[in-house]
């Protein structure tokens, strides 16, 4: 298996992992504060985080790869967390899910921004048609307006895909399980207070609330970054992040699954049409540093 075949079944094992995050989120800010849900999920993935680093005993990143550790931590365990889990309040996981499908082509323009890729004509083509389809999608399905929640999930899309080509860049010296790892102990003293005082102040939360908090502080922000940085560098960030098309139809199927939300034959097509655009872009010309 050729290194950008292993990179993009390594990518679609992150978006596979990262497809459950919004519908987890859903569950876990029915009952929890957004803002503990965004801020307290970092806090417990710095607890595995720091054990990895602990045992293999890392040495400290440089002041050069620090601060762009802190670019990494402030787009993957602030931005998107934060503003995915405010945004959550107010719409269904799988309109959420359709309004990530603008974040390959966001990825692709922070990687020709952070790391110098240079996507060939063809593939913007491409990135630009499948996002087209998913924006056209959430547009019906949410009746032609754009909320706020619309404005902050489109923030998050932003904050992922620099935290994304930073940590792409940093995973080719320092290791993609390092990256996140560094990045969310970076944030997680910073995020601690502020997690706390959004705490529950009830002991009367649903299990099912804490189990997806638990699931999107240990798998969506830490154990999924691990096969999808390693992708990334891999296969190309552009590339690879042409993956992430699958993911809002990933998230439409366990939207379904888990949260009863309806899932019509329009999003079927629509997922078809995607997966066309990714298998096409697939084919065209990266060039890379």
């Amino acid at each position: 298996m050729t290194g950008e075949a292993k990179g993009m079944w390594l990518g679609l094992l992150g978006v596979a992992a990262f497809s459950l995050t919004l519908p987890a989120t859903r569950v876990a800010v029915a009952s929890l504060s957004p803002l503990f849900v965004g801020m307290g999920r970092v806090v417990v993935a710095a607890l595995p985080a720091a054990i990895y680093l602990l045992l293999n005993r890392r040495g400290w990143p440089s002041r050069k790869q620090f601060k762009s550790l802190v670019v990494v931590a402030l787009g993957v365990a602030f931005g998107f967390p934060v503003l995915s889990a405010l945004a959550m309040r107010e719409v269904h996981a799988s309109h959420a899910g359709i309004m990530l499908g603008v974040l390959p082509l966001a990825t692709a323009a922070a990687g020709a921004a952070f790391s110098g890729e240079r996507p060939s004509a063809g593939f913007w083509a491409m990135a630009l048609l499948g996002s087209l389809l998913v924006v056209a999608f959430s547009l019906k399905e949410g009746g032609g307006s754009v909320n706020w929640a619309d404005m902050a999930l489109l923030a998050a899309v932003a904050s992922a895909a620099i935290g994304y080509a930073e940590g792409t860049r940093l995973t080719r010296s320092l290791g993609g399980v390092q990256v996140i790892s560094w990045a969310v102990v970076i944030a997680a003293p910073v995020l601690l207070i502020p997690a706390g005082v959004f705490a529950p102040v009830s002991v009367a939360v649903p299990l099912e609330a804490w189990l997806a908090f638990l699931y999107v502080s240990l798998v969506s922000q830490f154990l999924g970054f691990i096969p999808w940085y390693r992708g990334l560098a891999l296969g190309g960030i552009a590339r690879v992040g042409q993956t992430q098309l699958l993911q809002p139809f990933f998230t439409l199927a366990a939207a379904a699954l888990f949260l009863s939300e309806s899932v019509d034959a329009l999003a079927l097509v629509i997922a078809v049409l995607v997966c066309l655009t990714v298998a096409v872009g697939r084919k065209m010309r990266v060039a890379t540093p």
